[in-house]
């Protein structure tokens, strides 16, 4: 598992009806991205996990090096 501040854990439901929740990546404690993360839930709560199997990772938008449409340049 790999993840960089900014990045969003998102936690899947273990039983049928339990809502997914979400933490955003404050800090990366471990070495070249691994585990343990700092993070902080929808909620406030700040903590530091190692993300288990029902964890997937939702990598932050790419800045654009460009604005505006493709093939213009930017200004």
């Amino acid at each position: 598992m790999h993840a960089d501040v900014g990045d969003v854990l998102r936690f899947t439901g273990r039983a049928v009806g339990t809502p997914e929740h979400h933490a955003t990546v404050l800090e990366v404690l471990g070495t070249n991205g691994e585990p343990p993360y700092r993070v902080r839930y929808e909620d406030g709560h700040e903590t530091e996990i190692f993300p288990g199997p029902g964890c997937v990772i939702e990598t932050r938008p790419a800045q654009r090096a460009w604005s505006g449409r493709p093939g213009r340049e930017a200004r």
